[in-house]
C-alpha cells in the first residue's frame, strides 16, 4: 500500500533545476516504505531548524562484532515513530566495485525486506552503505548478506573496509594488482576489521598507479599507490603522430613537466627519468606515445586524514618502492604501526596527527624502519639536529 508523503516543501526546492535529486529518489522509497517516509520528515524538519535531529549514535551491533553497524537515534521518536531507530550498515564492498545485476537486486531485496529501502552505492571509504534499520532487524540482515558472501564492514576504532580502484582489470597503467591484494589484505586483517581496538580509525586504501583514482594521498592512513622505478616507455612513431594531428607538445606536455625533465627536438622525445616525479601528466596527455616503466611495484604511504578533528594531512612516503609480490612485509609494518600508535596515541588521534606530535624521527625508530630521502618533506629549517653516532663507529 503507497504512503502518503509528508510534506517537505523546503526539500522539493533541491528537486528543481536540471540535475538529479537524492531528494526524488528519497521518495520513491518513502512512496513505500513508512521508515523512508520519517526519513524524509525528519530530513525537512532539520532544514527548517537548521540543526540534525539525531543524538549521539551510541553502541549496537550485531553478535561477535564491534564494527560494521552505526548506531543512529532520533531526538524526535514521538513525531517520526518510525526513524526513532535508523541505524547505518556498513557491507564490505567487493574489490573494485564489480557487481553483477543479479547480487545487485538481491541486496535490494534484503535490505526492502528488513530496513528502510535507501541505500548509498557507495560510502566514502568504499562500503555499500545501507541506510536505516531498526535494531531487531540487524541480525536477520547480518543473516541474509551472510548467505550472499557479503560481510560487514568497518566502523569505529578500527580497519576501516580496505578499497582499491579496478587496477589491472580494466586499466593499462595499473602497476600491481590492486583488486587481488585488497582482498588478501582483508582476509588478513578481520580480527582488526569487526573488533575495534585502536585510538581511532585506521583506512587502507590501494591505488594502482599515481593517478590515485581512489585519492588515496588524501584519505587513506596506509595508502598503496602503483609506480616504477626504471624508464617511461616511450614509442617515439606514437609521439610523432600526436604532434602531426594537433598536439602542442611544448604547451601541453613539457612546459607542463612539474621538474621540467622531458625535451622535445621536433624529431623525438627525451626524458630525464632520474628527475621524474611520475605525476603522470605526459602519460596522460599522450596514453599511446608513452606508459609507465616495466619494472613495476608500489610506494607506500602514511598519515593521511580529512579536516574533523585537527586539518586535512596528505600522505608522506613510508617505503619508496616494494616489489608487491609478498604481502607479508606490508602486514608486519602495519602491525608495527599499530602496537606503536595503540599504545601511545591518544583518544581520536590519527596516525597522522601522531607522527606530527612525536616527530617522525621517533615515529621511524619505533618502528623499526631506516630513514629514506623520499621521506623528507622540506629541507631543514633548524640547525641545532643533532645526530646520534653508531656505538661501533
Amino acid at each position: 500500500m503507497a504512503e502518503k508523503l509528508r510534506a517537505t516543501p523546503l526539500l522539493d526546492e533541491l528537486e528543481k533545476g536540471p540535475w538529479p535529486s537524492f531528494v526524488t529518489e528519497m521518495k520513491k522509497s518513502a512512496a513505500k516504505n513508512p521508515m523512508a517516509n520519517d526519513q524524509l520528515g525528519i530530513l525537512e524538519h532539520s532544514y527548517r531548524d537548521k540543526i540534525g535531529h539525531w543524538k549521539h549514535g551510541g553502541l549496537v551491533g550485531v553478535m561477535g562484532y564491534g564494527g560494521g553497524v552505526i548506531g543512529r537515534y532520533s531526538d524526535l521518536p514521538e513525531e517520526y515513530p518510525e526513524c526513532a531507530e535508523f541505524h547505518t550498515i556498513r557491507v564490505n564492498q567487493p574489490a573494485g566495485w564489480f557487481y553483477t545485476s543479479d547480487v545487485l537486486r538481491k541486496l535490494c531485496d534484503v535490505w526492502e525486506k528488513h530496513g528502510s529501502g535507501l541505500t548509498n552505492m557507495h560510502g566514502s571509504t568504499g562500503d555499500i552503505i545501507l541506510l536505516g534499520a531498526k535494531t531487531e532487524a540487524l541480525e536477520p540482515v547480518f543473516s541474509d548478506l551472510t548467505e550472499m558472501g557479503f560481510d560487514l564492514g568497518g566502523s569505529g576504532s578500527d580497519v576501516r573496509t580496505p578499497s582499491c580502484c579496478c587496477g589491472e582489470s580494466r586499466c593499462e597503467w595499473a602497476c600491481y594488482d590492486t583488486m587481488k591484494f585488497t582482498h588478501e589484505l582483508t582476509q588478513h586483517f578481520q580480527d582488526e576489521l569487526h573488533r575495534p581496538a585502536f585510538p581511532y580509525k585506521f583506512k587502507f586504501k590501494m591505488a594502482g598507479c599515481p593517478n590515485d583514482c581512489v585519492a588515496s594521498v588524501a584519505r587513506s592512513d596506509m595508502s598503496i599507490i602503483g609506480t616504477w622505478r626504471d624508464n617511461i616507455q616511450i614509442d617515439q612513431k606514437e609521439v610523432a603522430a600526436y604532434v602531426k594531428n594537433g598536439l602542442d607538445i611544448d604547451a601541453d606536455v613539457t612546459s607542463r613537466c612539474p621538474t621540467g625533465c622531458i625535451k622535445w627536438d621536433g624529431k623525438a622525445l627525451q626524458i630525464d627519468n632520474t628527475n621524474c616525479v611520475k605525476c603522470m601528466h605526459c602519460i596522460n596527455t599522450m596514453p599511446k606515445g608513452l606508459a609507465p616503466g616495466k619494472d613495476r611495484g608500489a610506494t607506500i604511504l602514511l598519515g593521511a586524514k580529512a579536516p574533523i578533528i585537527g586539518g586535512a594531512l596528505l600522505a608522506s612516503v613510508l617505503v619508496p618502492f616494494y616489489d608487491m609480490e609478498d604481502a607479508e612485509d606490508i602486514y608486519e609494518l602495519a602491525e608495527e604501526i599499530w602496537d606503536v600508535w595503540g599504545e601511545h596515541g591518544m583518544n581520536r588521534e590519527r596516525v597522522g596527527e601522531f607522527i606530527q606530535r612525536i616527530g617522525l624521527g621517533n615515529f621511524l625508530e619505533q618502528i623499526g624502519l631506516e630513514p629514506e630521502p623520499e621521506m623528507v618533506m622540506h629541507p631543514r629549517t633548524n640547525p641545532y639536529i643533532f645526530f646520534e653516532l653508531d656505538e661501533e663507529g
